[in-house]
């Protein structure tokens, strides 16, 4: 069997702004072998032109069509639910540059769909509009459900965050489409021609990266490079199919990842 990969960013491939050993090789045997991935992530203030040139600065060459973020996944999903729709949006130009791109137009009157995505910047009175337009009848989706977000001060409040305060505010919950929902993990599937049963999943988290590649029928590999550790895995109600360092484990074994030494 020849898998295909998908792969969180942070914590797998990256740590804040340095490479992680091994993902420059790694990347590299798969490209080599002509092995298709794809990178996920959650976070939806960058488009996928700004991922790969902080990717570059890191020294990971990877192309714009190889990365795959919680804003297209929406995008995506908008426009099979109502092509052509109008929205109303808080976040980055991520987000807003995906929605444009499948003719959405973004409006505070009288939207299809409040949107709700990262953005550094939360602003009470676009919150407020949003509680208001929600309120009013349109449809809320967020990006993604992460509470918080690290930065070299502290932890951020994050999409999920402020989507449980409009929530409150409104008595109405958002969609979410990015990880854990399966629904991202399938979208990057068709992005790059893939089956879920040759298809493996390389995350982080046991709450996001993990569950979402079992929910969307994958195998799963755990790092303990970024935020879940061996003890923190071991309290979830399901398991990864394997559990390694980092991803240098996985060097020299694109073409079997689950082989013994």
């Amino acid at each position: 069997m020849v898998w295909n990969y998908l792969m969180d960013m942070d914590g797998v491939l990256v740590h804040e702004e340095h490479i992680i050993p091994g993902a420059d090789q790694f990347l590299a045997e798969l490209r080599d072998q002509d092995i298709p991935f794809m990178l996920l992530t959650n976070n939806s203030i960058y488009t996928p032109r700004d991922l790969r040139a902080r990717l570059l600065r890191t020294g990971l060459d990877v192309p714009e069509s190889s990365i795959w973020t919680s804003a297209l996944a929406t995008a995506k999903f908008l426009d099979t639910q109502r092509p052509g729709g109008a929205a109303y949006v808080i976040g980055e130009a991520g987000l807003t540059t995906a929605l444009h791109s499948i003719g959405y137009v973004l409006t505070d009157t009288d939207p299809d769909y409040v949107v709700l995505g990262e953005t550094r910047t939360y602003s009470f009175e676009a919150i407020t509009k949003a509680i208001r337009l929600v309120d009013g009848g349109a449809r809320f989706i967020a990006t993604n459900p992460d509470e918080s977000g690290p930065s070299r001060e502290g932890l951020l409040p994050a999409t999920g965050s402020v989507a449980a305060l409009i929530a409150r505010a409104t008595g109405r919950e958002p969609y979410f489409v990015g990880k854990p929902n399966p629904l991202m993990m399938r979208s990057a599937l068709r992005a790059i021609g893939a089956h879920s049963e040759s298809t493996l999943m390389i995350g982080d988290r046991m709450d996001t990266d993990v569950r979402s590649g079992l929910e969307a029928g994958l195998q799963t590999i755990l790092v303990l490079s970024g935020i879940s550790g061996a003890d923190t895995a071991e309290r979830f109600p399901y398991r990864p199919t394997l559990v390694i360092d980092s991803i240098a484990d996985l060097v020299g074994r694109g073409t079997d990842p689950f082989k013994r030494d």
